[in-house]
């Protein structure tokens, strides 16, 4: 039989704390930051230059090490396929619309190319006597910085949101084969 070790053993996490700090066993601290971005792909070639000379200005001033995470989970879109399909429409032109719409999502379903991504950026900071004081400092610097290139920062608020989106790296693989 295999010698089995726990997740917790596993893991570097030593312990979940608010506002989207967590402290590791080698007892550095780390901050995961939520990222709301713009639709870049929406904005006039003029905007996308000044997004891009934002995006740069933001690499040069975050003088310190942090890490651009991307998660990028498939959408299972039948359930909005079979809530449309369950509308009730006498109108024809309606109905057929409806049904084109339809079969637009199937094709996008089968070829799997429906995701959606969440954007994260981590810091991390030495145990020190300020290192949360220093974590939410850079968390600040990130926040008005990413602003600048049209992006939300979002701080994490509770232990219980930092523990689903650690839940949802650690389950790729479990998420993956249910989709």
């Amino acid at each position: 039989m295999k010698n089995l070790i726990s997740v917790q053993e596993w893991t570097q996490i030593n312990e979940i704390q608010e506002k989207g700090v967590i402290k590791l066993k080698d007892n550095y601290f780390i901050k995961i930051i939520k990222i709301i971005p713009i639709n870049y792909s929406l904005k006039s070639e003029l905007e996308k230059v000044a997004i891009l000379n934002s995006y740069k200005l933001f690499l040069k001033t975050c003088n310190f090490n942090f890490q651009i995470l991307i998660q990028s989970n498939k959408e299972n879109l039948n359930q909005i396929i079979s809530k449309i399909s369950n509308q009730k429409e006498n109108n024809k032109k309606i109905k057929e619309i409806s049904n084109n719409y339809i079969n637009y999502i199937k094709k996008i379903n089968q070829e799997q190319k429906s995701a959606a991504k969440k954007f994260y950026i981590i810091i991390k900071e030495n145990n020190k006597e300020n290192s949360v004081e220093n974590l939410n400092e850079k968390y600040l610097k990130i926040k008005e910085n990413i602003a600048r290139c049209g992006n939300y920062a979002e701080e994490i608020r509770t232990k219980e949101e930092l523990k689903e989106i650690l839940l949802s790296f650690f389950n790729k693989r479990i998420q993956e084969k249910n989709s």
